[in-house]
């Protein structure tokens, strides 16, 4: 038996699919459900692709990742809603206050 072997697994094209469609009902169901979403384009890190962050007026967010610059613009556009550059704008102070509020103990 190889510790290493030289077969390499292809990841399964349809999963990505999936997470994709499971990431677009929840974003429609999030703008759908609030008042005011906005989107930020967060750079990504060591560990993360880049990511968007759905803001709604009240400060409520969510956060998913997207594969790059391009898709998240599209992703605004198909929603209906501005996207902003984290580095740019900075996060809304709603969302600030309302994590703050939401905080676990």
């Amino acid at each position: 038996m190889r510790l290493f072997s030289r077969r390499r697994v292809r990841p399964d094209p349809s999963a990505g699919r999936e997470a994709r469609a499971r990431t677009l009902a929840h974003f429609h169901e999030f703008v759908a459900t609030r008042v005011g979403v906005e989107a930020y384009l967060e750079p990504p890190t060591a560990h993360d692709p880049h990511t968007v962050v759905l803001v709604a007026r009240s400060g409520e967010w969510t956060r998913r990742r997207v594969p790059d610059v391009r898709a998240a613009r599209a992703l605004a556009a198909e929603l209906g809603i501005p996207i902003y550059d984290v580095h740019l704008t900075g996060y809304p102070a709603s969302m600030r206050r309302w994590s703050s509020a939401n905080r676990r103990r």
